[in-house]
């Protein structure tokens, strides 16, 4: 694997923008599901930012901690209004006013971890170290939740609660995708 933390993670934040822009772009039954890949991808994603990259920040960083509690301030925001959002439906005469206010967060929160995080981490960090650390994140998003969970932000509470939170998360999907189906069929 030749692909670092910060390529995948930039990688990833150009996946949430185009995923932001097709949600926008689309209605019914397509806004749907771009909306349901839009909450799988930021949740794990910034499942994995909590767990393996904030703390790495946090102690290779001079000053490490008020930007990572920072950033971890955004990502609860983001949470917050992945919530609302995810419990209103795409479908909802609000959803798009509310979705272009959390687009607005999660970009301007992803530039800050570009401007003011990526850059420390890879002087901080070697090759082989940052090479390491995708493998981690890649590990992680392999279990962590698939839906916003407000309140679960630092790396610790994501250890505690995330096993549990993530096979709900799970269950959830696997019932919603199998009305889904349903639905096709019946219709």
């Amino acid at each position: 694997m030749t692909e670092d933390v910060i390529q995948l993670l930039l990688g990833q934040h150009g996946q949430i923008r185009d995923l932001f822009t097709r949600v926008q772009e689309a209605d019914g039954r397509d806004r749907r599901d771009a909306f349901a890949e839009l909450v799988r991808l930021l949740a794990v994603h910034e499942t994995a930012e909590e767990q393996v990259v904030h703390p790495l920040a946090r102690r290779a960083i001079d000053a490490g901690a008020p930007l990572v509690d920072d950033r971890l301030a955004e990502e609860r925001q983001a949470k917050e209004l992945l919530s609302r959002l995810e419990s209103m439906g795409a479908d909802h005469e609000d959803f798009l006013p509310l979705l272009a206010e959390l687009r607005a967060s999660v970009l301007l929160h992803a530039h800050h971890e570009e401007q003011y995080e990526f850059p420390y981490l890879r002087h901080s960090c070697n090759e082989k170290e940052l090479r390491g650390l995708a493998v981690m994140v890649r590990a992680a998003e392999r279990v962590a939740p698939t839906h916003p969970h407000p309140g679960v932000e630092t790396g610790v509470e994501n250890l505690a609660a995330g096993p549990a939170l993530a096979l709900f998360d799970r269950v959830k999907d696997a019932v919603s995708k199998a009305i889904s189906t349903d639905d096709r069929t019946a219709g």
